[in-house]
């Protein structure tokens, strides 16, 4: 059994071979890679070949592959039953440490994952509000609901256009988009059409461009800009949430928003969502309100052991402080290697979260992160691969380092590197 073989079969009854596009090597050329297993930040290879995991399944692992206290929670939650369509003591204890450790959240609905929990919070917006206009920012993915795969229109103060077959332009025409970490566009559409627009989403750490850190100030603009015109502020923490402490960034950033969308991470590896915030927004959500939301396995026993214990784990023993020093680190390892050898590069870096962009820095939007050389990362993702190392197979996406790596993997990682950059 191979790699090549497996992805044979899978492109005869899987579309594109793949069950979630970014998993395909289209960006980097060749088959995507199949794994068997893996623990810490180690991955195995159907064919038994050992990789070092950069990707860390796109964010939730936090704690590496395979924990043994994750594992174990999930073996004991799985054998007393794997869901039963009623209520369980688990998800009130996960729904407490939420809360408790989020508190711009007063109320949380676990949801099945990312994408549940954006449409959710956006319901609650428009549902509350009884408004219809959303802002979002180019290069912010923020899950596959219709309205969400939009891209920037023809102006600044136009709606967006569709992004994705179909998608109808009706299901669109009530967003507007504007470029990331520009406060002055997101002003200027909130003058225009103020009492229509329900809410502002966004990344508050982008990660679907790479990594984009919020400019200063900018957070604490839409924060104003929302509460002076009635908006609800939603901030997308599906990958920042728990990423750089046991709790939101908006937490640690010092802005609280009137919602709080949650995934990867306090799932502990399973499939999970959550959305939190203000009591008087929770509380519109059936069956209290009439924002109706629903969702079988939302709250699944095994989901919620294994992101029960990885959030206690996180809050009592916090790897951040070593996996902000890995990263950095990397990071600044990779720059002086490119520096030596004249190569365009910027290495974004955020706590364990990076991106090498191979353009000139720094990166602020989307349109910046489209000057990168995309054949020069994907060169440097094949030659990791062939050194033993995993990252994303994009240049707009995240690696992460997680607490299992070492700083002998850090190491491992920048002498290969060294050999990428001629």
């Amino acid at each position: 059994m191979t790699s090549a073989s497996l992805f044979e079969r899978a492109k005869r009854v899987i579309p594109g071979g793949v069950n979630s596009p970014v998993r395909a090597f289209n960006a980097v050329g060749g088959n995507p890679v199949y794994m068997a297993s893996g623990a810490g930040a180690r991955m195995t290879t159907v064919e038994g070949r050992t990789l070092t995991d950069f990707c860390g399944s796109w964010g939730p692992l936090v704690l590496g592959l395979a924990h043994p206290r994750v594992v174990e929670a999930i073996q004991a939650a799985a054998a007393l039953g794997t869901t039963f369509g009623t209520n369980t003591p688990g998800e009130v204890a996960f729904a407490e440490l939420l809360c408790e450790q989020v508190p711009s959240m007063d109320r949380v609905r676990l949801v099945n994952s990312g994408t549940e929990a954006t449409m959710t919070a956006l319901r609650i917006a428009r549902g509350v509000t009884g408004r219809n206009k959303i802002i979002k920012f180019d290069g912010c993915y923020h899950g596959h609901a219709d309205y969400l795969l939009v891209a920037a229109g023809s102006g600044l103060l136009t709606g967006g256009i569709t992004a994705s077959a179909g998608v109808t332009a009706s299901a669109v025409e009530d967003v507007i988009v504007v470029p990331y970490n520009d406060l002055a566009a997101v002003n200027s559409v909130l003058d225009e059409f103020g009492t229509q627009v329900a809410a502002v989403i966004v990344e508050p750490v982008a990660g679907n461009m790479g990594l984009v850190p919020p400019g200063e100030g900018f957070l604490e603009g839409l924060r104003q800009a929302c509460s002076a015109r009635g908006s609800v502020l939603i901030f997308d923490e599906v990958i920042n949430g728990f990423r750089f402490g046991p709790t939101s960034f908006g937490v640690q950033h010092g802005v609280t928003p009137d919602l709080t969308c949650l995934g990867k991470i306090i799932g502990g590896g399973l499939p999970i969502g959550a959305v939190g915030g203000r009591a008087e927004f929770m509380d519109s959500l059936a069956p209290l309100g009439d924002v109706y939301q629903a969702g079988t396995l939302s709250g699944n026993p095994v989901a919620v052991a294994a992101g029960l214990v990885t959030l206690e784990m996180l809050r009592d023993e916090p790897p951040y402080a070593e996996m902000e020093r890995r990263g950095r680190r990397l990071a600044d390892g990779l720059t002086a290697l490119a520096k030596s050898k004249g190569v365009a590069f910027h290495a974004a870096q955020l706590g364990g979260m990076f991106t090498p962009f191979f353009c000139d820095g720094p990166v602020r939007n989307l349109a910046d992160a489209k000057t990168c050389d995309v054949a020069a990362h994907a060169a440097f993702f094949n030659h990791m691969l062939d050194q033993g190392f995993y990252l994303p197979p994009s240049q707009f996406e995240v690696g992460f380092v997680s607490a299992a790596h070492s700083d002998a993997d850090v190491d491992a990682f920048l002498e290969a590197a060294s050999r990428a950059f001629t």
